[in-house]
């Protein structure tokens, strides 16, 4: 059966891909974009099937009127894909508000407002796959990558809530989590670089380096990430995360094992700030 797909950030990257592929497939997409004279080409060859809308993530106000475009163009939405977004790299103390909440703007609020517009319909019709795509970075973090982990660690902690609330209406969610893959993130007119700092300058200096220095040469490929997503979506049944690429497999493998190492060592006297004798909270979920 073919479906309609909502795919923002869909000009480049994993979020292109899944366009193409989904387009590919027979099925609609509507791609949310800045930029949207960026798949000019792609809405040449399928007039009939894409609708490209002009869309900033960060405009929560507009999420509403996205979906209701989109049901109005192609009928019920099937497949949510949140995938707008930026990285930035800066310390702690080298990003101040503005740019915190940009972050937090870009990959929680913006989703959460896409997901709010489009539940009302997949409940009614049952069904529908909300896929976020998050990152590595949203189970582990590293120095300078603290203000977009805080976005993605917020992000990923909504959805598994949000999974667990809409999974008796037959909508399921999709936590992607990738690692390095050949997209426009490391480029250097995208990747946000926050001011270095006398006191921070020297220590994240190979982190600002690396982060620029993959671009164009990421050993993830966007089309068979699209491919991994598809397959999920078209899937019975799914795991909640899904890490893509290697790195982001032996990353989140070796931050598991560390966590449980942590937790062994400390575990009793962690359970001692208990009353003595009271039984542990029986919670409904």
């Amino acid at each position: 059966m073919t479906k309609n797909w909502i795919i923002t950030g869909a000009s480049s990257g994993i979020g292109r891909a899944l366009t193409e592929a989904a387009l590919a497939a027979g099925d609609c997409v509507v791609a949310a974009m800045r930029r949207p004279e960026r798949i000019a080409d792609l809405l040449t060859t399928y007039p009939d099937a894409l609708l490209a809308v002009r869309h900033d993530v960060r405009d929560t106000a507009s999420a509403a009127h996205l979906v209701a475009g989109a049901v109005e163009r192609f009928g019920a939405i099937d497949v949510l894909v949140n995938n707008g977004g930026v990285g930035q790299i800066g310390a702690a103390e080298e990003i101040d508000d503005r740019q915190l909440r940009d972050m937090l703007d870009q990959h929680l609020f913006g989703p959460a407002a896409l997901v709010r517009a489009v539940l009302p319909g997949m409940r009614e019709q049952g069904k529908g796959t909300i896929v976020q795509i998050s990152s590595q970075g949203g189970r582990v973090s590293f120095p300078g990558a603290g203000s977009y982990s805080a976005g993605k660690f917020a992000l990923e902690g909504w959805s598994e809530a949000l999974a667990g609330e809409v999974e008796p209406f037959g909508i399921r969610v999709l936590i992607v989590e990738p690692s390095r893959f050949r997209t426009g993130f490391n480029a250097p007119d995208v990747l946000k670089l926050a001011t270095p700092s006398k006191t921070y300058g020297p220590l994240l200096a190979a982190v600002r380096a690396d982060m620029l220095a993959v671009d164009g040469k990421q050993e993830g490929d966007p089309a068979r990430a699209a491919d991994i997503i598809r397959s999920l979506v078209d899937a019975e049944s799914a795991p909640l995360r899904v890490p893509l690429g290697r790195e982001a497999v032996r990353r989140l493998a070796t931050a598991h094992r560390r966590g449980l190492e942590e937790l062994d060592k400390i575990a009793a006297l962690s359970e001692s700030a208990d009353f003595p004798g009271v039984p542990e909270s029986v919670r409904p979920v």
